[in-house]
């Protein structure tokens, strides 16, 4: 796998909540050099960017971040002024108060209405691997498959623990034929990505992929 294959999958992220103008330009620069699939930033960053870069790289953003426990209205509402802002696709975090009550109607309710406000754009849900149960991972695969998401995503990366391999084994048993996967938190090394990518991963949310790959994108690894 060459590492340009590896970085057209790779979202290149910055969300740390002190982050400049001038990191956010840096990010997007390095995203257009190296042709990762998308950029993902702060909300409040999503205007400029778009129109600092335009469609040269997809931008992405997240919603109800990292906690999840935003309403849905005020959910729905954030991605909506997300994508009129030039956001191509919406990183929403699950409620996870609603997963530990079992209210999985509701979490499926509210992907759907996720779904609806962003339309043609790209949808991951963003389960929080860390805090649940294996038997609440299941559930949530059904609801984001139900839901219609595009992407079932495994961590926000500001929980106590990020992506894990057998995370991944488990979604490609439980989700529908429909629904892809990210793997997300503490991806930091080339073989790692690698790995993650080989067991099914159509996208990867990554920090330290540029700095690893850029000028490296035609060796094989």
């Amino acid at each position: 796998m060459k590492g340009s294959e590896i970085l057209a999958h790779v979202d290149h992220t910055l969300l740390r909540p002190t982050a400049s103008w001038e990191e956010i330009k840096t990010l997007l620069q390095e995203a257009k050099n190296c042709h990762t699939a998308s950029v993902c930033l702060p909300a409040a960053y999503v205007a400029p960017a778009y129109q600092a870069i335009g469609g040269d790289v997809p931008i992405g953003t997240v919603v109800g971040f990292p906690l999840g426990y935003d309403t849905a209205g005020t959910k729905i509402s954030a991605a909506r002024q997300a994508i009129n802002h030039g956001a191509a696709e919406v990183d929403a975090v699950v409620n996870l108060t609603d997963v530990k009550n079992g209210a999985f109607d509701k979490v499926t309710a509210e992907i759907a209405a996720l779904k609806e406000a962003v339309g043609a754009h790209i949808l991951k849900i963003i389960i929080e691997t860390c805090y649940l149960t294996e038997k609440e991972k299941i559930a949530l695969c059904r609801c984001v498959t139900d839901g219609g998401a595009d992407f079932i995503k495994t961590s926000t990366g500001f929980g106590p623990a990020g992506a894990a391999h057998e995370d991944i084994a488990l979604f490609r048993r439980h989700i529908g034929p429909k629904v892809r996967i990210k793997a997300a938190g503490g991806i930091r090394t080339i073989a790692d990505m690698k790995r993650y990518l080989e067991e099914g991963c159509q996208r990867l949310g990554c920090s330290a992929a540029v700095g690893l790959l850029q000028g490296r994108e035609t060796e094989d690894f």
